[in-house]
């Protein structure tokens, strides 16, 4: 069996990649399921009537941390931390993979096709 150059330095991209999906998901169903049995405590059910705010993603997370810093806590904002987490999971794992393409591969064409990704995802997270 032969080791791949990368994987003996140290970077393997598949380990990497799922690594960062698995906490991402992790810390999301944390914070909405703990969201969920503090607003089931207070109130005896769980029944919402549920919107996200027509806002950006940024301005989304940018907002709910700014009630977390203020010390507003609350059921929603466990839960809207847990969406805003897995909203941003996939972001970091293509902002990881620019890096690794860039800096471990060496490998322009997959640089430059992650990088548009990227760029395009931070477009749609600022202004969408």
């Amino acid at each position: 069996m032969k080791i791949s150059q990368t994987a003996s330095r140290g970077w393997d991209m598949d380990l990497w990649v799922s690594g960062i999906l698995r906490i991402g998901l992790s810390l999301s169903l944390t914070f909405i399921t703990c969201g969920l049995v503090w607003k089931w405590h207070e109130v005896g059910a769980i029944r919402f009537d549920y919107s996200l705010p027509k806002t950006s993603v940024l301005q989304f997370v940018l907002e709910e941390l700014h009630l977390l810093l203020r010390g507003t806590f609350r059921p929603r904002l466990l839960i809207n931390l847990g969406i805003a987490i897995l909203l941003l999971t996939p972001y970091v794992r293509v902002l990881v993979s620019v890096f690794y393409f860039a800096m471990v591969e060496r490998n322009r064409k997959y640089t430059l096709f992650t990088l548009f990704v990227f760029l395009t995802l931070t477009y749609n997270l600022l202004f969408r």
